[in-house]
């Protein structure tokens, strides 16, 4: 089990002092907080991708490549990788630099992201957002598994004899994870590809939640990737801890009635009454955070939203103080009743060690449902 941070990036006033961090500094912020996730015992700390105001994480690649220079262990991940508005081949060699130049310790989770106006500002359609997600993620599958490409589709210019540089980490690609919250076409595509599927329930009830993910399990095995059981799933979630839960109710509620994510919307009580954002004690943060295995059955990673809102510094590296407190009996929770056949989140060293299998437990995905068979897999069929 994966336990870990992420980050929207978000540049929000301080609803209780109107201090506004400059960009500067709220991106110094993030790599700040990337290093004390590591320090404190967690396995990943991801950030978004953004576009558009409140947000300044425009380029996550640059970022995490200046944590990882700064990092020894911790895992670096997105929370959003824009597979409709980037390029694909430009989002092969990004991460494929940031794989080699971290050591291998990076994964990413494509996503539509939730900013519509980004559509039109790199040319495209958002009424063609599933079909760019789909087409786009078939593509850069295939570059990160092909040494040589021609490629023909709908939205880009056509590849003939390209390769894409630098080719993967020991040829192994980065681990993918499909991000969703409402759209089960891209759940679909996960259990496709037999990547991960990461639903960040941030916003949404548990009922929801609970449907995506047996849609995707029961697809994933429809796929032919094993048991509905093996497939790779990941949450997202959000606390604000106090020793005693009054103080964190007290402190919090400015911060969520005016946070950009969800502020001016539903009252905090409503909110934590429906979805996982919990406003407590550690030990309630701890209780509901083992509760969801208890929703969604044995899972690989878990997220936590831990700065926004307009949060200071120095109480995010707080409440990070308070859940590496409950880190250890996280882990041991989560581990409780968990079979063993159960497998664990993939991270390099697993995917390198599948790939060198004599068993054939790695093997090259055969086509993908907008392209069709590949040429390796006619090659080899």
């Amino acid at each position: 089990m994966q336990l870990g941070v992420f980050t929207v990036s978000d540049v929000t006033p301080d609803p209780v002092n109107g201090n506004t961090p400059s960009e500067h500094e709220r991106l110094m912020n993030i790599v700040a907080i990337a290093r004390k996730a590591e320090e404190i015992g967690l396995d990943v700390f991801a950030l978004g991708e953004h576009h558009d105001p409140p947000f300044v994480s425009s380029s996550p690649t640059t970022t995490l490549g200046s944590i990882a220079a700064q990092t020894r262990r911790i895992i670096l991940s997105t929370s959003t990788t824009l597979i409709t508005t980037n390029d694909p081949v430009k989002i092969a060699e990004d991460y494929s630099m940031l794989q080699h130049l971290s050591g291998g310790r990076v994964d990413l989770m494509m996503g539509r992201g939730n900013t519509g106006p980004v559509y039109p500002w790199f040319g495209r359609d958002i009424r063609q957002g599933i079909n760019l997600a789909l087409e786009n993620y078939a593509l850069l599958h295939r570059l990160w598994r092909e040494d040589v490409v021609n490629w023909k589709g709908t939205f880009r210019t056509p590849l003939n004899g390209f390769t894409a540089t630098p080719r993967p980490l020991d040829d192994v690609p980065p681990f993918v994870w499909h991000g969703s919250i409402r759209s089960p076409e891209i759940a679909e595509q996960a259990a496709y590809y037999g990547d991960g599927f990461f639903h960040n329930n941030i916003f949404w009830d548990m009922d929801h939640t609970r449907r995506m993910i047996e849609l995707y399990r029961t697809r994933f095995e429809h796929y032919g990737h094993g048991p509905a059981s093996h497939a790779i799933v990941g949450l997202g979630g959000q606390f604000f801890m106090r020793r005693n839960s009054q103080d964190a109710v007290r402190e919090f509620r400015p911060y969520f009635d005016n946070a950009p994510v969800y502020g001016h919307g539903p009252s905090m009580e409503e909110f934590t009454a429906s979805t996982p954002l919990t406003v407590g004690s550690p030990q309630q943060v701890l209780e509901r955070t083992l509760g969801f295995k208890e929703q969604f059955g044995h899972y690989q990673r878990q997220l936590f939203l831990i700065d926004h809102a307009g949060l200071p510094l120095r109480t995010v590296l707080e409440q990070m103080d308070l859940l590496g407190e409950i880190l250890p009996d996280l882990r041991k929770g989560f581990l409780e009743g968990r079979p063993a056949d159960i497998p664990d989140a993939p991270t390099h060293a697993s995917l390198v060690a599948a790939a060198s299998a004599p068993d054939g437990a790695y093997r090259f995905d055969t086509g993908d449902d907008v392209t069709g068979t590949s040429d390796r897999a006619e090659a080899t069929l």
